[in-house]
């Protein structure tokens, strides 16, 4: 089969009945598919900054004009902020174990910006054990909070077991909330989301949570009192 494309007699004949289109629209066909082509191939060979690690850009720092070492300044400046805000936010993920010596470094000393959520507890107290046991996933869901745990008399001397559990919120070594004793946090009934939410509400942690779990058996109970409770009038009426 005849090629479309070549100059010839037969061709131009087709051209001026209409059946080819015009040479020009082939050649700009031709020439928008190479540029195409390149630009593909462009692409595949060459990085842009924005595509490039902070390794490369030094790598490649010479390839570069003035204006596109401004620009990748700004770039790689954005690039430090985000890694160091990644970092950040899976600093921690567990909960940290310690005694009073650490105190001053892991409290104190935690760093700028840096929550703190201390759990006083001991061995053999229930509701101590189920709040480590809550903390635990609330350190792996809140990774950027420094989550500690610490046996009470080893960072407080003689501190009164009827006071426990006590868990101290700190922000930059400064106490934020405290909530002490078993009353505070409603017994064993106790959820992960109650705990979530009161924690929330110092500020250490973002809830995702709409609203205080704790609300909601609260209503459940009111609501049961109320099935059960007699109105008034049918109190009296019983009297008579």
């Amino acid at each position: 089969m005849q090629d479309p494309n070549k100059d010839t007699e037969w061709n131009d004949i087709l051209r001026k009945k209409g059946i080819l289109p015009p040479k020009e629209n082939l050649e700009e066909q031709e020439r928008a598919k190479e540029e195409e082509q390149f630009a593909i191939l462009q692409k595949s060979l060459v990085k842009t900054y924005e595509d490039m690690t902070l390794e490369e850009l030094e790598e490649n720092e010479d390839e570069f004009n003035e204006e596109d070492e401004r620009a990748i300044e700004m770039y790689r400046q954005q690039r430090l902020a985000e890694m160091k805000a990644a970092q950040m936010k899976n600093k921690f993920g567990e909960v940290l174990e310690i005694s009073g010596k650490d105190y001053v470094q892991e409290v104190t000393k935690a760093g700028k910006g840096i929550w703190v959520v201390l759990h006083l507890y001991k061995q053999g107290i229930p509701l101590c054990a189920l709040i480590n046991q809550h903390m635990s996933g609330l350190a792996k869901k809140f990774r950027d909070v420094k989550f500690i745990k610490a046996i009470s008399t080893t960072c407080i001397p003689n501190y009164p077991d009827k006071n426990l559990p006590t868990i101290f919120v700190y922000l930059e070594g400064d106490i934020k909330a405290q909530f002490i004793g078993p009353l505070v946090f409603g017994g064993m009934n106790l959820t992960r989301d109650e705990l979530e939410w009161k924690i929330s509400e110092s500020g250490a942690i973002k809830t995702d949570l709409e609203e205080n779990p704790r609300k909601q058996i609260q209503d459940q109970l009111m609501s049961s009192i109320r099935a059960y409770v007699p109105a008034r009038g049918e109190s009296d009426s019983e009297d008579d």
